[in-house]
C-alpha cells in the first residue's frame, strides 16, 4: 500500500521581516460602486512581479537553511518534509505541473550546495533520482546548473550522479520516467529523443566542470550495458547513446568501443547456422521490418508490446548448446517441432540484434569518416538523437570547429589503431565469430594505409611472433588469406607482397624440416610449427584461387586455360616453392581444408600452375589402405611422416575457419557490398561449359560433378574428387558444390553438430 503524501510545507514561519507591501485600495462610496459596472484595479508592474518572485525565493531559501541546520543537529522533521518535495508519488497526472514549485526548491538549494554533506545524502539522492527529464525547459536548465554546482562543490556525489546518468541512457529509463506519474508539462509529446538529449546535455556540462570525470564514467557505462538476452531495442538504444557520449568525451572512446564490440561477439558466436537455412525455416512466417520508425522518435508510453517480444523469445530459446539434447519424450510428439520453432526464433532474434548492432557501428564510423573527410562518399545511417528540440537548451558546445585535413587523417588513424587493438585482443582469438570482424574489414577500405597496417599486423602475428600460441598464429594466417582474397581494395601489388612473404615463410619451414629429416630428428618435430605451416599453406592456396591473375608476371597472360602446345605462364618467382610444398612429406593437400584443396587443384591445373591430382589420389587411397610397419612415409604414399602428431581439434577448427566468408546480414550488409569480392567475379571461365551453366542466374561456380568432368585429366582424378567431397549419386551434390562453397555458400562450418538434427529434420 502506498504511503499517504505528506501535507504541503508551510512557509509562514519563514516570511522575511521586510516583505513587499500590498498597495492600498482607494475607498469608494457604495453608490458609486452600484452605479458602475467597472471597478478600477491596481496595475501590476514588472517590478512588482519580480518582487513577488524574489519573496518566494527568499522563503524557500529560509526553509532550506533551517532544514539543513536542524538535520545537522539531529532534528529531521523539516528535512524529511524537504526530501518529500522531490517524491514523484505525491503528484498525480491530473494535478497542475509541479515544475514551478520544484524549480524554486532547486534554486534555493543551489545557494547552499556546499552545505550538502553526507548527513544530507537522502536529499541529494531524492533530487538525483527524480524524473527531471520530463519537466519543462525552465526546470531542466535550473536542474542542470544545480547538478553542476553539486559535483563541483561536493565531488563525493559524482558517482551517484554519473550512475543515474548512465542508467538514464538505457531503454528502460524512458519507461521509468513514464511511470513517475508526473503530469505533462508541454503540449508537445515527450519522445525518447528529448529525454536522451537532456541527459547528454547534462553530462557534457559536467565534463566541462570535472576534468577527471571520464575515469569514473566509463565503468558505470559498462555496468549498465544491457545483457545480451535483452531485446533488440534495449541493445540498440544504449549503444547509440554511449557512442554519442564518445563524441564529446573521447577519453573513453577506446573502452566504450571495446565494450560494444565485445557484446557483438557474444551474440555473434551464437549464430552458428547458415542464414539461408534460417530463412527457409521461417519463410512462412511474417518477417516485419525492424525499426520502421526510429525508436528515439517514439512517444513515451506508445511503444506497444513489441519491445518485450524479443526478450521473451530469448528466455524461451535458452542455451544453444541444449538444442540437440534428447528429452526422452514421444518421438511423435508435436513438442519437438515446437522446440525447433523456438530455437530458430531465438537464432533469428540474435541475428536481428547483431545486424542492428553492427549497422550502428558502421554508421558511427561512417559519420566520423565523412565528418573528417567531406569529399568521401557516405551511406545513409541510422538517425541519431541530435535533432534540435525546443525542450532542450541550445547546445552551442556541439558546434565543433572544422577539422583540417591533417587533423581528420590523424583522427581516423587513431580510430583505426583502436580497432586494430580490439581486433588483436578479442576478435583474432574468437574462432566462431562470423560477422564482427567485418568492422575492421570495412574500415581498412577507407585508406590504403589502413589495409597495409592490418595486413602487416596479421603477418607479424602469424609468421614473425613465434612466442604467440600456435592457434593464434594459425588464425592470423586464416585472416590474411581471407582478407587478401575477398578485399577488393587490396590491389595487385598488395596481394603480391603478401604472397611473397607467405611463400618465403614456407620455404624456410621446408628447409628446416628437410634438415631435421636428414639429421634423423623427426621424433622431435614441433607440432605447433607445423600447425602454422599448414595454415600458411592453406592461405596461399586460397589466395591463389581468388587472385591468380594478379600473381602472373605478365598481366596480359590472363587466359584461364593453358593451351597444350602453348608457352607456360610466367608466375611471380616466389611461387616456385609451391611445387615443393605440395610434394613435401608434410603433405598439406592431405591436412588442409578439403574444399580449398579441391578448388586449388582445379584452378592450378586449369592455369597450368601445378598438378595436384596424383597426390590427392594417393591421399585418398591411404585413408583406406591398411597400415603396415614397412610402409614408407612420403607425399606420394599419402601418409604423414612418422612421429608427426597433430591436434585434431585445432586442425579441424582451422580448416573450417574462413573469417571473411560472404556477409549475409541484410541491414548492415550495405556497407560490405561495395568493397567485397564475390567468388563469381573471379571464378575461371570454362570454354566447355554448356549453355545451361552460362545461363545460371545464381552466378555460382560449378559443382563437384562439373569439376570432375572438366578438370580431371583421367578417371583417376574423377575418383579423387568424388571421394574428396561426396559421391555423384549423393542427393546433396548441389549443396556441397565447390562453387557454392566459395560463392553463395560459406566455407566455414555451416552449423555445429548440435544444430544439424534440427535443421535437417
Amino acid at each position: 500500500m502506498e504511503s499517504q503524501p505528506k501535507p504541503s510545507i508551510s512557509l509562514d514561519g519563514f516570511t522575511p521581516k521586510k516583505g513587499p507591501k500590498s498597495p492600498s485600495m482607494p475607498k469608494k462610496s457604495s453608490s458609486a460602486a452600484s452605479s458602475s459596472l467597472y471597478v478600477e484595479r491596481p496595475i501590476v508592474t514588472n517590478s512588482r512581479i519580480k518582487q513577488d518572485e524574489q519573496y518566494r525565493k527568499d522563503m524557500h531559501l529560509a526553509f532550506v537553511n533551517n532544514a539543513l541546520q536542524q538535520k545537522a543537529m539531529g532534528i529531521s522533521d523539516a528535512f524529511d518534509e524537504l526530501v518529500d518535495q522531490f517524491n514523484p508519488r505525491k503528484f498525480t497526472p491530473d494535478a497542475p505541473s509541479p515544475a514551478p514549485q520544484l524549480r524554486l526548491w532547486i534554486l534555493a538549494l543551489s545557494h547552499v550546495v556546499s552545505r550538502l554533506e553526507r548527513v544530507h545524502s537522502a536529499l541529494v539522492e531524492a533530487i538525483v533520482n527524480m524524473p527531471w527529464t520530463t519537466m519543462d525547459t525552465s526546470f531542466v536548465k535550473s536542474y542542470t546548473n544545480f547538478i553542476g554546482m553539486l559535483v563541483s562543490a561536493r565531488p563525493e556525489y559524482l558517482s551517484l550522479v554519473l550512475g543515474k546518468i548512465a542508467q538514464g541512457l538505457t531503454y528502460q529509463s524512458g519507461l521509468q520516467a513514464l511511470d513517475s506519474g508526473l503530469p505533462e508539462t508541454s503540449s508537445k509529446p515527450l519522445t525518447r529523443r528529448i529525454v536522451y538529449d537532456r541527459i547528454h546535455f547534462l553530462l557534457r556540462h559536467l565534463i566541462t566542470l570535472v576534468p577527471t570525470l571520464p575515469a569514473t564514467l566509463q565503468p558505470l557505462l559498462a555496468r549498465n550495458f544491457p545483457h545480451k538476452r535483452q531485446n533488440q531495442l534495449a541493445q540498440v538504444t544504449y549503444i547509440r547513446n554511449i557512442l554519442r557520449v564518445t563524441e564529446y568525451c573521447p577519453e573513453i572512446a577506446d573502452r566504450v568501443l571495446a565494450t560494444v564490440i565485445d557484446r557483438a561477439i557474444q551474440i555473434d558466436v551464437e549464430i552458428q547456422v547458415e542464414l539461408e537455412e534460417l530463412e527457409e525455416q521461417l519463410e512462412t512466417q511474417e518477417q516485419s521490418e525492424v525499426f520502421e520508425l526510429d525508436p528515439f522518435d517514439t512517444v513515451l508510453g506508445q511503444e506497444g508490446d513489441e519491445s518485450d517480444s524479443d526478450e521473451e523469445e530469448d528466455d524461451e530459446g535458452g542455451n544453444l548448446s541444449d538444442l540437440s539434447s534428447d528429452a526422452g519424450g514421444d518421438p511423435d510428439d508435436d513438442s519437438d517441432q515446437e522446440d525447433q520453432a523456438t530455437d530458430f526464433h531465438h537464432i533469428q532474434s540474435m541475428v536481428n540484434k547483431l545486424d542492428a548492432i553492427l549497422k550502428i557501428l558502421f554508421d558511427h564510423f561512417n559519420q566520423t569518416h565523412f565528418a573528417t573527410d567531406p569529399a568521401s562518399p557516405h551511406l545513409p545511417s541510422t538517425p541519431s538523437s541530435r535533432a534540435h528540440s525546443p525542450h532542450l537548451p541550445t547546445d552551442h558546445s556541439r558546434v565543433a570547429s572544422p577539422l583540417t585535413l591533417e587533423e581528420g587523417k590523424a583522427l581516423r588513424r587513431a580510430q583505426f589503431n583502436t580497432l586494430l587493438s580490439i581486433f588483436d585482443r578479442t576478435i583474432l582469438r574468437t574462432f566462431k565469430s562470423r560477422y564482427t570482424q567485418f568492422i575492421v574489414f570495412w574500415y581498412s577500405s577507407l585508406d590504403p594505409e589502413f589495409a597495409d597496417l592490418f595486413q602487416g599486423m596479421l603477418v607479424s602475428r602469424s609468421l614473425l611472433e613465434e612466442d604467440q600460441p600456435a592457434v593464434t598464429r594459425a588464425a592470423a594466417a586464416s585472416y590474411i588469406a581471407s582478407f587478401v582474397s575477398r578485399a577488393q581494395f587490396v590491389d595487385r601489388e598488395g596481394a603480391r607482397r603478401v604472397v611473397s612473404v607467405l611463400c618465403n615463410f614456407l620455404r624456410n619451414r621446408l628447409d628446416m624440416f628437410d634438415a631435421m629429416v636428414k639429421a634423423g630428428m623427426q621424433q622431435n618435430m614441433n607440432v605447433a610449427q607445423h600447425t602454422v605451416f599448414y595454415a600458411v599453406s592453406q592461405a596461399v592456396f586460397l589466395i591463389f584461387c581468388f587472385r591468380w591473375r594478379d600473381l602472373l608476371e605478365d598481366q596480359d597472360e590472363v587466359d584461364e586455360f593453358v593451351p597444350s602446345d602453348g608457352p607456360a605462364k610466367k608466375w611471380m618467382p616466389e611461387l616456385d616453392v609451391i611445387q615443393r610444398v605440395v610434394t613435401s612429406e608434410l603433405n598439406p593437400l592431405k591436412v588442409c581444408s578439403t574444399n580449398v584443396v579441391m578448388q586449388f587443384a582445379r584452378v592450378a591445373h586449369a592455369t597450368g600452375f601445378v598438378y595436384c591430382y596424383s597426390i590427392m589420389e594417393a591421399n585418398r587411397r591411404s585413408e583406406y589402405a591398411p597400415s603396415t610397419p614397412g610402409a614408407g612415409a612420403g607425399a606420394h604414399s599419402g601418409r604423414l611422416p612418422k612421429g608427426l602428431m597433430f591436434d585434431n581439434t585445432m586442425t579441424s577448427e582451422l580448416n573450417t575457419f574462413f573469417p571473411f566468408d560472404p556477409y549475409k546480414l541484410p541491414r548492415s550488409g550495405a556497407y560490405i557490398q561495395g568493397v567485397y569480392r564475390e567468388w563469381s567475379s573471379v571464378a575461371i571461365d570454362d570454354d566447355d561449359d554448356d549453355d545451361e551453366e552460362e545461363e545460371d542466374e545464381d552466378d555460382n561456380a560449378e559443382g563437384e560433378s562439373d569439376v570432375e568432368e572438366q578438370d580431371a585429366p583421367s578417371s583417376q582424378s574423377v575418383s579423387i574428387l568424388v571421394n574428396g567431397a561426396r559421391s555423384s549419386s549423393s542427393t546433396d551434390d548441389e549443396a556441397d558444390g565447390l562453387g557454392q562453397s566459395f560463392g553463395g555458400m560459406s566455407i566455414s562450418p555451416a552449423r555445429p553438430a548440435q544444430l544439424a538434427s534440427v535443421i535437417v529434420a
